[in-house]
């Protein structure tokens, strides 16, 4: 369960449910199995994983970071502290 899984959690209504069993369960996601791989890599400078961000806005201007990611003219936005 993620952080933010376990804040709205908080606020669950248990006594609502007291005849229902509920069960939770988490898991690694299922990308986590190729972490090794993606580690290696980087670790032998075959990939260079900090080339991600294509654009770089000041911090002020984080609304047209999200807007230019969100309409794809960008990947990953960097935000500077200009």
């Amino acid at each position: 369960m993620s952080a933010t899984s376990a804040t709205r959690m908080q606020n669950f209504p248990v006594t609502c449910c007291s005849s229902v069993s509920l069960t939770f369960m988490a898991a690694p996601p299922p990308y986590a199995a190729s972490y090794p791989k993606w580690v290696d890599l980087i670790w032998n400078r075959k990939i260079n994983p900090g080339r991600v961000f294509d654009l770089a806005v000041p911090l002020d201007q984080v609304a047209e970071g999200y807007s230019a990611m969100d309409e794809r003219r960008a990947i990953k936005t960097l935000l500077t502290m200009n």
